[in-house]
């Protein structure tokens, strides 16, 4: 047993000595009422969901091998894919027009922030892992299912997604010979899914976990293939339209965009659905950023990780917007806006434009983008799996490791199962939006996790047993820190909690004003503003309080800048693009994580390793006092 174990269940063992382990819910409310037996509740609770992993256990010391080139390269591989191919020309037509440009600049800000709150958390455990992993040792075991739960659907959306526009991208270039006649045979006339059942791409995902079930591993030189066809082919994209581009195309008057019953193209311009559009189109463009973590997780194979980490993250979403921003002005000054195909922009620019020999090429690398994106989304997937079945949070069996082939058989088959169905029944743009609300969480609760640690207790030395007799005077004294605590104290650490809590109320209250009332904000409208203006205050005086706590002592090899005030930006956007998806999306996500939370309750908080660890230590302890005190009444017989 590790020291951190050793601490965690001595310190367990001394709530059971003080009888509040065996003092159960229903004997405190016997005793005390039910304000007692609501304290005992939540006292049990939290100590079910606060349980951390020992950060020593397993540590598999991997050869640091990495460069920042290596780490750049792996970052832009998993990410630059869809987002060319695809989104681009979604994004163009239904949501910014031109100014998917800033659609893109918006969402790779978040990306960044989200981007560095993962490499301080990163540098934080010596160890290669996740998110899920960090979130584990640093926070406690509730926070890390929730964090592992939707890199689970990051990942399961996002080869679904991948292979569902591979699927799309390959339909177009056949002029859509693929969905005619499947539509034909077995349409599908059921509100908010496909309108047929996409067989290509629940095959493809299919032959990818089969592959990935049987012990095949994603070449490193292979991926690097793909990704410099890539990056070869969105050059020749940017250099080939250059030569047809025409700013008229940024500057169509209203009177030109065609109007329709079913469907309206907006006011024309740079611009032309307004502001609001531009950040709906940031909420979907974010997705073409979804990748980057992969970089920020490598901190075990890295070369001095505290630097090129950072580099790698940044430079790599910065090759990813430079491409993104390239591509999509291009695309936008070559056909007008509203003319744009959803599912595969170029080979239709290059259509009309009379250059059918270019679309090929365009086609070559687009395939080669979206295997290499698919590849990085099928293979991290059953890693989370099979860590969070070992920890016992999700259910054994699908952690099983096959003797043979040494790969998580069983949990790799249901995953890709399940991944190929929400392909086959869903669209695209119904999985990305899926994804981004998954993914935006996840960096939120990532981003607030590095706010918890920063002001965090040290529990070593006496502080475990700092009195906890406190008066609202004391509360509001430590909120700007009167008596200039140079370290966090019981009390600093327990504002900090709530404060960081009460952020993320305030950023949902302001963004939701903000989401509703836009249009009357521009106008000047009193009532909007003055709510705006008192949702700002309260999100500032949050962060100035937080400012003022005492930081902790541990010193890390990298650590986010400007905190609290850089991840709280990161919090404050992503919450904005979360509530610019669709109502649907978010029903679809609530269901995802009502399920997550039933299987939590009801097996892993019973399953868990570190319960069951702390059970064991707690079953020697009571041998080791039945023995003592059997030997002292010896003794004295």
């Amino acid at each position: 047993m590790t020291l951190s174990e050793f601490d965690d269940c001595n310190n367990y063992a001394s709530v059971r000595n003080n009888a509040s382990h065996e003092y159960s819910v229903r004997q405190a409310f016997e005793d005390g009422g039910i304000k007692a037996g609501a304290v005992q509740a939540v006292r049990l609770a939290y100590g079910v969901v606060s349980r951390r992993k020992a950060a020593e256990e397993g540590v598999a010391r991997l050869a640091r091998v990495l460069s920042a080139l290596d780490l750049t390269a792996l970052g832009v591989g998993s990410t630059l894919g869809v987002g060319v191919y695809v989104l681009a020309g979604d994004v163009a037509k239904n949501y910014a027009g031109p100014a998917v440009i800033l659609s893109f600049l918006l969402a790779a800000v978040a990306s960044v922030f989200a981007g560095l709150c993962y490499a301080e958390f990163g540098a934080r455990v010596p160890k290669a892992g996740s998110a899920y992993v960090y979130s584990y040792v640093c926070v406690g075991e509730f926070i890390a299912f929730l964090i592992g739960w939707n890199l689970i659907l990051e990942y399961i959306i996002g080869a679904a997604s991948v292979v569902k526009a591979l699927s799309e991208y390959l339909d177009s270039l056949l002029n859509k010979a693929i969905s005619s006649q499947l539509e034909a045979a077995l349409p599908l006339n059921t509100p908010h899914l496909a309108r047929y059942p996409d067989f290509f791409a629940f095959t493809v995902i299919m032959a990818f976990s089969v592959a990935l079930a049987f012990g095949v591993k994603e070449s490193t030189k292979f991926n690097n293939f793909c990704t410099g066809v890539n990056l070869c082919v969105v050059l020749f994209v940017i250099i080939s339209g250059s030569f047809k581009a025409d700013t008229k195309n940024w500057r169509i008057p209203a009177s030109e965009v065609p109007k329709s019953e079913t469907k309206d193209f907006g006011s024309g311009g740079f611009a032309p659905y307004g502001l609001a559009g531009i950040i709906k189109g940031a909420a979907v463009c974010f997705y073409g950023f979804i990748g980057f973590d992969c970089v920020a997780t490598a901190g075990e194979e890295a070369r001095r990780p505290q630097k090129t980490i950072p580099f790698a993250v940044v430079a790599s979403l910065l090759i990813v917007f430079l491409a993104y921003c390239g591509v999509s002005s291009v695309l936008t000054l070559m056909l007008p806006y509203y003319m744009q195909d959803e599912k595969a922009p170029f080979p239709f620019v290059y259509d009309q434009l009379g250059w059918p020999w270019a679309k090929y090429a365009v086609s070559v690398g687009a395939i080669c983008a979206l295997c290499s994106s698919l590849l990085g989304a099928v293979f991290p997937l059953p890693r989370i799996i099979y860590a969070m079945a070992s920890d016992g949070l999700l259910f054994k069996f699908m952690g099983t490791v096959s003797e043979r082939f040494q790969t998580p058989l069983v949990g790799t088959m249901i995953a890709g199962l399940f991944t190929g169905t929400l392909a086959m029944i869903f669209e695209l743009e119904q999985l990305i939006h899926m994804m981004s609300i998954g993914t935006l969480l996840a960096y939120s609760m990532v981003a607030s996790c590095v706010l918890l640690l920063r002001y965090e207790r040290s529990l070593s030395g006496q502080r475990v047993t700092e009195p906890w007799n406190i008066s609202f005077r004391d509360v509001v004294r430590q909120l700007v820190n009167a008596d200039r605590h140079p370290t966090p104290t019981r009390l600093s650490s327990a504002v900090v909690s709530v404060l960081v809590a009460l952020y993320g109320v305030w950023c949902f209250v302001m963004m939701i004003s903000i989401n509703q009332h836009g249009d009357a904000i521009l106008a000047g409208e009193g009532g909007p503003i003055a709510a705006l203006a008192a949702g700002a205050l309260l999100v500032l005086a949050t962060l100035y309080a937080l400012s003022r706590q005492p930081v902790s002592e541990k010193k890390l090899a990298f650590s986010v800048p400007l905190v609290p005030w850089l991840p709280g930006i990161s919090i404050l956007i992503n919450v904005y693009l979360m509530l610019n998806l669709d109502y649907m999306t978010w029903v679809r996500f609530a269901v995802w994580i009502a399920a997550g939370l039933i299987i939590y309750i009801t097996y892993g908080a019973w399953h868990s390793s570190e319960r069951r660890k702390c059970v064991e230590a707690l079953q020697l302890a009571d041998l080791h006092n039945d023995s003592r005190t059997e030997l002292l009444q010896h003794a004295r017989g």
